[in-house]
């Protein structure tokens, strides 16, 4: 929808006004000083006025009017042009311009801006509150869409990142406990799909959404002792698990060394009592005092 209008560098249209004002300010003098060399006085008759006053009056006119077109740009910014409603062209280019005179220009900002998003209360996927804030990079690469597509494409895009914030998190859970599944908790993930709909969201409105990511993950105040002790559990199950996997494949392998070199002859009893309490010694989470039997396993 972005068109380029038309410009014109603004100190050479200054120049050629003020050197269309020196001619005509000469003209209108030599004219002036020819109708007095009757002897009479200029003034005197109305009609002394003639041609060189309708050209001084032109050029006021013309000056007026050709001033409504002067603008500034600064850097990264632009104006977005209209005629009588029309919308003619942006002008992007920084200094001092001059566009079609009698026209509104509207300013537009291109620099990249930040915008982070209150915190908001949701369920994600499996159903538990939690709380969770974004923040959004991104800047206007449309200015004719971003001044027309959309009322205020600043609001327009603190709403759209909202809506994009509370789908992603109805979208995954807070922890993953599925091989291949992803949560709010993977970053770069999440981070990259937030991305990806805010582009899309708020493509209409002439905005380039640089990068989205995620600021503040948590758990709801109501749930999140309850929650803490269920992570506590996991954890604590999960390292038992590796423990338990590590002490058998130990126990095994003491056992099949045992019987390859023939250190001893271990019937199943004695391999049952010895792999008892390998397991005790390598599983507990407490230190182990040893007990010297001095007489026999069947005593």
């Amino acid at each position: 929808m972005e068109r380029r209008a038309f410009r014109l560098n603004g100190f050479a249209v200054l120049l050629g006004l003020l050197v269309l004002g020196g001619v005509v300010a000469v003209f209108a003098l030599r004219g002036w000083s020819g109708d007095g060399m009757d002897g009479g006085s200029f003034g005197d008759d109305p009609s002394d006025f003639g041609l060189p006053g309708l050209a001084v009056i032109a050029w006021i006119v013309v000056f007026f009017v050709a001033a409504t077109g002067f603008t500034v740009i600064n850097p990264n910014e632009a104006k977005v042009v209209q005629f009588l409603g029309r919308y003619v062209g942006s002008v992007s280019e920084a200094g001092f311009q001059w566009v079609l005179p009698l026209t509104t220009k509207q300013r537009v900002s291109r620099r990249v801006r930040n915008f982070e998003t209150t915190k908001l209360k949701v369920n994600d996927a499996d159903g538990n509150p939690v709380e969770i804030a974004a923040v959004v990079v991104y800047k206007v690469v449309d200015t004719g869409r971003a001044a027309f597509a959309v009322d205020d494409y600043e609001e327009y895009v603190a709403i759209q990142s909202e809506a994009a914030v509370r789908h992603l998190a109805t979208s995954h859970p807070y922890d993953s406990h599925e091989e291949g599944r992803t949560s709010l908790r993977d970053g770069a993930e999440v981070a990259g799909e937030l991305t990806a709909e805010l582009r899309e969201r708020t493509g209409l409105a002439g905005i380039e959404v640089i990068e989205a990511r995620i600021t503040h993950l948590a758990y709801a105040p109501e749930i999140a002792q309850a929650m803490l002790v269920r992570q506590q559990a996991a954890q604590v199950v999960a390292a038992r698990t590796h423990i338990v996997e590590g002490a058998v494949s130990m126990v095994g392998l003491a056992l099949d060394r045992l019987s390859e070199q023939g250190v001893v002859e271990l019937d199943e009893e004695r391999k049952a009592q010895m792999v008892s309490n390998l397991l005790v010694v390598l599983c507990g989470d407490r230190a182990t005092q040893p007990v010297v039997n001095a007489g026999s396993l069947y005593a």
